[in-house]
């Protein structure tokens, strides 16, 4: 098959629409399931190249939760403790395979973001990747291959219609990459920087400890931002990215917004959240959302009297700001990247607030200085790596 014509572009009324080698070859993948669109498949190929790449990196099953061409979340298949299989609603499903734990950490990061995601997978789907994508809003899926019994599973999602795509896991593009903007055709070379270990050798801060937990999280960010539209900053601890901030025209905004993800991702965690009492039957959409309110400066949104009743059994106490900085002082030991440099020390500053210790960016800034200065105020570990990875 050398193309698949899609039932509209970006939007209904831009028309035709397709997928096609432009070389005459045939396309790499195969449609299972539904029939996937325009930016289904922008988010499938992308995190497609993002899961592989963390796989090559980190030598884990890798998965990727993606939403308008940015991961909401990207996470690698490390065990999960008691308390991460609850904030991710997956304390039910019992022993979980690696590449089920991959996904649950990427979808579960940040499911506000995540509802309604296009999931790529490094590995294989198998069924206990596949119960969890079940029962999660999702668009589709795009992985090398499933298993007869995940494969049946996801079949069955949306009456039938779940978009499930199998790429060639041994294709490999072009050199060169082309798309058009106004009628113009802009070409550049494809980005196949490698990340790994090396890129973080070039250590500037006065603490240069770096153990190889904290690399591993370093190339997380790292890789994941490099398929992340810029500008862009990626918080990641023990296997997983908790924060990621994309699109932003302003670096500070980025990191702030991240940490905000961040803290949120923690916050969570904490004992008043996690024993919430929600009414029984309650959507899990309906559920998340409360949570994120509850946890932010809109609580009263659904503590007011008439709003709680709906979604609690008992109205929960406030969380305070004094109870939530008490407990996100709490978090330590994330990394943090960047996909250009820091301007200013204000970007380290924030980090600081959300636990990072050890941070990866390109450096080249005027005010290199300032940046360094602040780190070693904190004591954080500061790799330059000379390498920008700006992605639009």
């Amino acid at each position: 098959m050398n193309e698949l014509e899609l039932k509209y572009g970006c939007n209904p009324n831009q028309k035709p629409s397709r997928i096609f080698m432009e070389d005459g070859g045939e396309l790499p993948i195969r449609v299972l399931s539904g029939r996937p669109g325009y930016i289904n498949f922008l988010d499938a190929f992308n995190g497609w190249q993002l899961v592989r790449e963390l796989k090559a990196a980190t030598g884990l099953p890798a998965a990727a939760s993606f939403k308008h061409v940015s991961p909401a979340g990207a996470a690698v298949g490390l065990p999960m403790d008691e308390t991460l299989k609850k904030i991710y609603w997956v304390d039910d499903m019992g022993d979980l395979s690696p590449l089920a734990c991959a996904y649950a950490r990427a979808r579960g990061a940040d499911r506000m973001s995540s509802f309604g995601d296009f999931i790529s997978l490094s590995d294989v789907c198998d069924a206990d990747t596949a119960r969890i994508i079940k029962r999660e809003v999702s668009d589709g899926v795009i992985a090398p291959g499933y298993t007869d019994e995940a494969l049946e599973i996801l079949k069955s999602k949306k009456n039938g219609n779940y978009n499930v795509i199998a790429i060639d896991p041994d294709y490999v593009p072009a050199a060169a990459e082309k798309k058009q903007v106004f009628g113009i055709t802009f070409e550049q070379g494809r980005n196949e920087l490698r990340v790994d270990r090396a890129l973080l050798e070039n250590i500037v801060t006065e603490n240069k400890e770096l153990p190889d937990r904290a690399k591993v999280d370093m190339m997380i960010s790292l890789i994941t931002l490099k398929y992340t539209q810029s500008n862009s900053v990626c918080y990641v601890k023990d296997g997983q990215a908790i924060g990621i901030g994309a699109g932003q025209q302003s670096r500070v905004h980025c990191t702030r917004l991240a940490g905000q993800k961040a803290d949120n991702w923690f916050l969570r965690q904490a004992p008043q959240v996690l024993e919430l009492p929600f009414v029984d039957g309650i959507k899990r959409a309906d559920r998340d959302n409360a949570i994120d309110v509850y946890i932010g400066e809109e609580y009263m949104d659904v503590l007011a009297d008439g709003a709680w009743q709906r979604i609690f059994k008992v109205k929960p106490p406030v969380f305070t700001r004094e109870e939530k900085r008490s407990w996100l002082d709490r978090m330590q030991d994330v990394a943090l990247g960047s996909d250009a440099f820091f301007p200013f020390g204000d970007n380290i500053e924030r980090a600081h607030k959300s636990g990072v210790r050890y941070v990866a960016q390109p450096g080249g800034s005027v005010r290199d200085d300032q940046v360094i200065e602040t780190c070693n105020r904190y004591g954080m570990v500061m790799a330059f790596t000379g390498i920008r990875l700006f992605h639009h």
